[in-house]
């Protein structure tokens, strides 16, 4: 009897420093490596989607599909908790439009090719003289006083070449934000891709419905609108009818609850939004289903980090990031906020060759150095070519607001597949299963790597820290354009 207690506490004691001794990263990096390689779903499960659903636009049905979508697959990885996170969105949807373009004093109209750019109003009929504005910065503004003032501003997209060196561009939002605050009635956007491609997106910064009609045209017929507005004045008529309604939708979110420390939160995040007028496989398909298949990945190793994992779908972020604004408001409402650690964005994302450091030097060594493990693992496709840059427009930007890090991966994309951005060619052909599969790969091991890290790359920032950083980083007047600096006020 002695002997069998004695035997049993043995075993007990053994299993116990077995269970107690930590796993090599390298040895959890290799069974991420062979899970993914062997059982990826990501590029099925995007493919499955784009036939059986289409866009994902929120607010719209399809969008309410793919969120019950997401949610279902989540279940089906064996996730119980899965949720979902209802909030209220202004939804928008394009109704009709029509821009003609003729000489200022003549009555004959030549009609565009154009598409409304979201929020645009509810309706419009305008018929203005057009004003180049160049690139449409607040140096093009300074330069020409009072020119745009109850007319339309034309603009480009991109920065022109010829422009002043060093010029910073402004997102399309903040563009018609500008013109809006200088006395435009309406403003033409030229797309910068070549081949009549036309670009939607929201042309506002607050998601909500903007004073003045915003259409894009293609290159090419801007280009030439650009040279013939040199040697003679040219007014446009633009026509247009969209809708406007409140709606719910849902951010969906599935948890992995940490084993150590399981009140400090990692996030791995991606839109599952996307434009109306394709698929949105690129935009944002390879990046929301990559998050989906990390999730199946995490679950089908059983994997569990120290720190608690929330693998979320934002919906909404097209249309002004309304669905990690609504997290965040949340979470600093609740109180939760503090528990928040770091923030992994995936979107566009694919085939990564290293990680972006989201503009904290601090953290550069630990991706540099957990980037040596994936070495390891697969040195052909990941080259530990980091990058420490922070920018705007995507869903961290209501974390980083709020002083909390981010990274993102930093992606090495076939460049053919960035002129059907926000386009009507956006489907499914353009994925590349190779890519998003590798990025499943190397974002799961940085995730498990930074969730398990005894210490993290980088804290979140003082309220006077965070606005340092964002003015170091050269964010705050797009931010104020964008009404959230909350800095000044």
């Amino acid at each position: 009897m002695k002997k069998s207690l004695l035997l049993a506490s043995f075993f007990s004691l053994l299993f116990f420093a077995c269970s107690s001794l930590k796993v090599p990263l390298s040895v959890t990096f290799k069974q991420i490596n062979k899970e993914v390689l062997s059982n990826s779903k990501a590029y099925s499960t995007l493919g499955e989607a784009s036939s059986s659903i289409g866009h994902r636009l929120t607010g719209s049905e399809n969008g309410a599909k793919a969120e019950t979508y997401t949610y279902n697959l989540l279940k089906s990885y064996g996730f119980d908790n899965v949720k979902y996170f209802p909030f209220e969105v202004e939804t928008w949807m394009r109704g009709d439009i029509e821009l003609q373009i003729g000489n200022l004093n003549k009555t004959n109209f030549e009609v565009y090719s154009a598409v409304s750019l979201a929020h645009s109003p509810v309706s419009a009929d305008i018929d203005l003289e057009i004003i180049d504005m160049g690139n449409g910065l607040e140096a093009d503004y300074a330069e020409k006083p009072g020119a745009v003032k109850g007319k339309i501003a034309l603009v480009y997209i991109g920065i022109l070449p010829n422009s002043t060196p060093g010029s910073s561009n402004l997102h399309r939002s903040e563009k018609t934000a500008l013109a809006t605050d200088n006395g435009a009635k309406g403003i033409i956007i030229i797309n910068q891709v070549d081949g009549g491609v036309l670009l939607t997106g929201t042309a506002s910064v607050t998601g909500g419905l903007i004073e003045i009609p915003a259409v894009c045209i293609g290159k090419e017929d801007g280009i030439a609108l650009k040279e013939s507005l040199k040697k003679e004045k040219k007014r446009a008529k633009i026509q247009m009818t969209n809708t406007s309604d409140q709606i719910k939708a849902r951010n969906v979110i599935a948890t992995i609850k940490g084993s150590e420390l399981p009140d400090e939160k990692i996030i791995v995040g991606g839109h599952l939004d996307s434009w109306d007028l394709a698929q949105g496989a690129i935009d944002n398909g390879i990046g929301s289903f990559a998050v989906l298949d990390m999730a199946r990945t995490f679950k089908a190793l059983n994997l569990k980090p120290k720190r608690t994992i929330e693998f979320i779908m934002f919906m909404g972020e097209e249309q002004g990031l309304l669905g990690s604004r609504a997290y965040v408001n949340a979470a600093l409402k609740d109180g939760s906020i503090d528990q928040i650690k770091y923030v992994m964005n995936q979107d566009m994302s694919g085939n990564p060759i290293g990680f972006n450091a989201g503009g904290r030097p601090e953290a550069e060594q630990f991706f540099t150095n957990i980037g040596k493990e994936i070495r390891v693992v697969d040195s052909t496709a990941f080259s530990n070519s980091n990058r420490n840059g922070a920018g705007l427009h995507s869903d961290h930007q209501s974390f980083m607001i709020q002083g909390i890090p981010y990274l993102a991966p930093n992606s090495n994309l076939d460049r053919s597949i960035y002129g059907c951005y926000h386009s009507d060619c956006d489907d499914f052909n353009l994925v590349n299963e190779e890519h998003i599969r590798n990025n499943v790969r190397f974002s799961s091991m940085m995730l498990y790597a930074l969730a398990d890290a005894d210490t993290l790359p980088a804290q979140r920032l003082s309220d006077s820290e965070t606005k340092a950083f964002l003015e170091g980083n050269g964010l705050k007047l797009k931010l104020q354009i964008g009404g959230d600096w909350r800095w000044d006020k």
